[in-house]
């Protein structure tokens, strides 16, 4: 039996700043993960992911999401790499229904926390944002948009492989391609048994994301959901300028979450623009999950989110990918000590917003394994809400 201080199971999004932020603090930690990180088969893929202050998702969200930018950026600096672009971020509704007095409106709720945390933006009307954002310039007369300098998007990939890499270097061990068949605790500590080895453990942090549910049953099973979202990266039209000139962004263009798209910048040497959505009426399994895009699903998407909307993209699609949310009921996250297990974090699900705030909440985790609590508060991610429900 291998024995350690601190166990991770999952080295994703949360789980690869958890093992970092614990080793860099001198924790003997190990890290276990079905698959080999950074990989295409959870949600933390797809070369890109949006990084904004003002996060429309709720206020809870603000304090991770800037301490997060903070650790992206010494986490630059530490290993060389780009992990945060600031290209700036534009949230916009383009809606023949907005009500500018709908606060459900997610621009709105944008503009709203913006201003109560004294986020630096801009409030643009439909003028201004098709002057400065020409690829948008089919916008409706009544549109609003919210433009924040500071956002934009961070390399989840590269993210995840740099803490990684880190966590080794200050001696962290990593065991990949392992699947965990067992989870056990006392009053003494936490024992994992592996498809290889059994592990034992004084405080245990799980964030198996797409396979929480199956790992950690109930009530964990009952209220987590796997949702298959695709990715698309499509062919920039011949002469179009928008290399540079453009932003990540948010569109709501009606009412639903199928009227809502979001996007990156067109980024020098590519010749696309990444746009996807996300869908949360059809759940899946995540190990028998489609994972490529289908040409109906490419041409659909191009007709029903990109053409009349987005100026300067065309329809051929150059790449696609598929991804998995795994999401709660209510699409906030999940932290919170396991109600059976003791010594237990669990921190699945992030109901795919979680990649931004992920190097933030990796230090709060690690915190709450080494004094038991954290800097941030957590509460409002706890499984108490979901009583009686």
């Amino acid at each position: 039996m291998e024995r350690c201080e601190a166990l991770v199971l999952g080295l994703g999004a949360m789980g690869a700043a958890t093992v970092y932020q614990l080793a860099k603090a001198g924790v003997k930690v190990v890290g276990i993960d079905r698959h080999h990180p950074p990989h295409t088969f959870g949600s933390s893929h797809g070369d890109t992911r949006i990084t904004r202050l003002s996060v429309g998702e709720g206020a809870q969200y603000v304090p991770s999401v800037g301490r997060a930018q903070r650790l992206w950026r010494e986490l630059e600096a530490l290993s060389g790499e780009s992990l945060f672009e600031q290209s700036g971020l534009l949230v916009l509704t383009s809606s023949p229904d907005f009500d500018p007095h709908d606060q459900t409106d997610f621009t709105l709720r944008t503009i709203g926390l913006a201003q109560t945390y004294g986020i630096d933006h801009e409030v643009l009307d439909a003028t201004q944002i098709r002057q400065r954002f020409p690829q948008f310039r089919h916008v409706l007369d009544s549109a609003i948009g919210y433009f924040e300098p500071g956002g934009g998007f961070v390399r989840p990939e590269r993210c995840i492989d740099v803490q990684l890499r880190l966590a080794e270097q200050h001696g962290a061990t990593l065991y990949k391609g392992e699947t965990v068949t067992g989870i056990s605790s006392d009053e003494q500590g936490v024992t994992v048994i592996t498809d290889q080895r059994t592990l034992r453990a004084d405080k245990l942090v799980i964030g198996a994301g797409n396979w929480a549910g199956g790992l950690l049953g109930e009530p964990f099973e009952g209220l987590l959901k796997v949702y298959r979202q695709r990715l698309f990266w499509f062919e920039l039209e011949p002469e179009t300028d928008l290399v540079g000139a453009s932003p990540t962004f948010i569109l709501t263009h009606g009412r639903g979450d199928d009227k809502i798209n979001y996007g990156f910048p067109a980024l020098a040497g590519e010749g696309s623009m990444k746009i996807a959505t996300a869908q949360y009426h059809t759940a899946a399994d995540p190990d028998t999950l489609e994972r490529t895009v289908s040409v109906a699903e490419e041409q659909d998407m191009y007709q029903q989110q990109v053409h009349g909307r987005i100026a300067g993209v065309s329809a051929k699609v150059i790449k696609s990918a598929v991804c998995a949310y795994t999401v709660t009921p209510d699409r906030h996250f999940i932290i919170d000590t396991h109600p059976a297990l003791q010594h237990t974090l669990v921190v699945s699900a992030c109901s795919g917003h979680g990649f931004k705030h992920s190097a933030a909440l990796g230090e709060a985790f690690a915190q709450w394994c080494m004094r038991g609590s954290s800097d941030l508060d957590l509460s409002s991610f706890s499984l108490k809400r979901f009583e009686g429900k």
